[in-house]
């Protein structure tokens, strides 16, 4: 960029908060920041010296600079990290974080409420508790609250077609309600006591049994009591093992532990007084940081969709560490604490872990060497021009060409890159057409990229021979995209590891690479993970498709009336062969509505 395009853009930028957004020719968002004056931020960029090397490469790809005032600095943190998430920079330090948490449901919509695992938005009637690590410890509480408080946990659908009790029963898991087994006042009882526990309030459900039992006991009930006795103890027993936190209930502990350009940072989750679980996170860092901007970035980010705790204990203490708590406890809508320096047994909890961090970043360390090191074997390999920083790989899956699904997964220089995976429900094509089938995808995958939603991979790998190859060529040479490599990864005649050829582009020969080569191991672990994809996605296709009925897909049948046509016709058959006279025969169909569903059968 020239001093000129620089005095210009100057000119035009006002000294309030805001966010500014570098970009690139073509429009890619290279660089999103913040700022309390956004003129005297963004003019510290066209300094003559003093930049760092990375930064200065950075300017050199700038073409423009936008702006977005805010009203306060706050403001503009917030809205700096939706952008972030949004367009993740590639000169940002950006978040990784491709999965959804789980978290504990409580459906009280249902007479007879269920505790259950759940995973996904949060827009279901009922509460929820968490998040927590990982499914593990979900299932790990869920276990534990059915051994002290017997509430069901079995879908509504088991629930209403039980006619006696289930081994849950006979374990002593469950109190069937199912069945009737227990009045709705004591079952809801057992809900209200599980829900202290999980809230952490120990204390007041401690309390609040004692007194059952005292009362139970006054009434010369004494096997409520007894009952009442058992749970208690059982409790204590649990508290004492698993009490972490006192004096607040739900808390995180955010520590980082860096080296040059990599960081390490691992999450505490302390749910209801109890340790939750961790999760170890390697955040892309491209321009030189202080630990300091790298953890901020992440508590901006990592808070963004998740509920935030009370308190937050970190270490090292975060750039704008009161703009950052302030912007949390507003996207919280209460107060929210960042606690740098804490005491006693908060400072062990912080202890342990940086310990984890240091220990997951050596390994993260290693691991990226070890991948760096195959990415280098491969371009060898294939006689790359380039080592490959981004590599994308298809797959199919279908049952006898029903509910075709076509894979694709992206891996880097760290490994899969999940969040970037996808799954293409092929319905335009004839089933069990593989080739067609690619076709589609690929035209949609790079149809969409080209436009420049995404960034185009360093390398695509098509599992299958030379039929997909051509396929996936002819695809490409369409798109106008013709400067990617791309290879065919076919199994070995016995389909065993070690044995796969490589079909490339101009080559007459397949390509067969020594069973020890380390670029062959990674081809085999991207392709395995784009075919389990694939299973996956063709799977759960598969079995919805089977579980919804056909008439369902006509515009205005849904359960009723496809209920009510199956059964005054007779059945699915019947369906099929009734005129427009039978069908308007059936209750709740119009003849508008029969002469569709006819339309349908008859193809008309």
């Amino acid at each position: 960029m020239t001093e000129l395009d620089a005095e210009r853009l100057l000119r035009h930028i006002p000294s309030v908060p805001g966010v500014y957004q570098m970009l690139a020719a073509d429009g890619e968002v290279l660089y999103v920041g913040k700022a309390r004056d956004l003129a005297k931020r963004v003019g510290s960029y066209f300094q003559r010296r003093g930049l760092p090397p990375k930064t200065r490469a950075l300017m050199q790809r700038v073409a423009d600079i936008d702006v977005i005032r805010t009203h306060t600095e706050t403001e503009a943190l917030l809205l700096e990290n939706n952008l972030i998430k949004r367009h993740r920079p590639r000169y940002n330090i950006v978040l990784r974080d491709d999965k959804s948490y789980p978290y504990i449901h409580l459906d009280d919509s249902h007479p007879f409420p269920r505790i259950g695992f759940y995973r996904g938005s949060r827009r279901e009637p009922g509460r929820f508790f968490g998040p927590y690590a990982g499914a593990g410890a979900v299932r790990e509480i869920l276990a534990l609250l059915q051994k002290i408080f017997p509430v069901r946990q079995c879908e509504d659908s088991f629930f209403r077609t039980r006619s006696r009790p289930c081994l849950q029963y006979q374990i002593r898991r469950c109190t069937a309600p199912c069945v009737a087994l227990i009045e709705r006042e004591q079952y809801l009882d057992d809900v209200k006591q599980a829900v202290l526990f999980l809230e952490g309030k120990d204390q007041r459900l401690n309390d609040y049994l004692m007194e059952a039992m005292e009362n139970a006991s006054d009434r010369l009930d004494f096997e409520v009591a007894a009952k009442l006795r058992d749970r208690l103890r059982a409790l204590r027993r649990v508290q004492e093992q698993q009490h972490v936190s006192k004096g607040s209930s739900n808390l995180d502990v955010v520590a980082l532990r860096s080296e040059h350009s990599h960081a390490c940072i691992d999450v505490v989750f302390v749910r209801g007084g109890r340790h939750s679980g961790n999760k170890a996170f390697f955040p892309d860092i491209a321009l030189e940081s202080e630990p300091a901007e790298v953890i901020a970035a992440f508590l901006g980010q990592f808070y963004l969709d998740k509920p935030i705790p009370d308190e937050v204990l970190v270490n090292p203490v975060p750039m704008d560490k009161n703009l950052l708590a302030e912007s949390l406890s507003q996207r919280a809508g209460r107060k929210v604490r960042l606690v740098a320096n804490p005491r006693g047994h908060r400072a062990r909890l912080v202890e342990h872990a940086l310990i984890n961090a240091e220990q997951r970043l050596r390994q993260h360390l290693a691991g990226r060497a070890k991948q760096l090191q195959r990415l280098e074997s491969l371009r060898q390999s294939l006689d790359l021009t380039e080592t490959p920083q981004r590599i994308e790989c298809f797959d199919a899956s279908h049952t006898a060409g029903e509910a075709t699904v076509v894979s694709c997964v992206v891996f880097d220089d760290a490994g899969p890159i999940k969040s970037d995976y996808r799954r293409y429900n092929i319905r335009a094509v004839t089933g069990g057409d593989d080739y067609a089938a690619l076709e589609e995808a690929l035209q949609r995958r790079y149809a969409k990229l080209k436009t420049g939603e995404g960034k185009l991979p360093d390398l695509i790998l098509i599992d299958g021979g030379k039929g997909q190859l051509s396929t996936a060529l002819s695809v490409l040479s369409e798109l106008q995209i013709d400067d990617i490599p791309i290879a065919a990864v076919a199994k070995g005649s016995t389909r065993k590891p070690g044995l796969e050829r490589l079909f490339l582009p101009g080559r007459s020969r397949a390509l067969i690479l020594p069973a020890d080569s380390v670029a062959l191991h990674l081809i085999q672990q991207v392709r395995d993970e784009a075919h389990r994809f694939a299973v996956t996605s063709h799977r759960q296709r598969r079995g919805k498709a089977r579980t919804q009925s056909r008439l369902e897909e006509i515009p205005g049948v849904g359960s009723k009336r496809r209920q009510a046509l199956l059964r005054h016709l007779g059945g699915w058959q019947e369906v099929a062969r009734a005129g427009i006279e039978d069908l308007t025969g059936v209750p709740g169909i119009s003849p508008n509505l029969a002469e569709r569903i006819y339309a349908y059968f008859h193809g008309d």
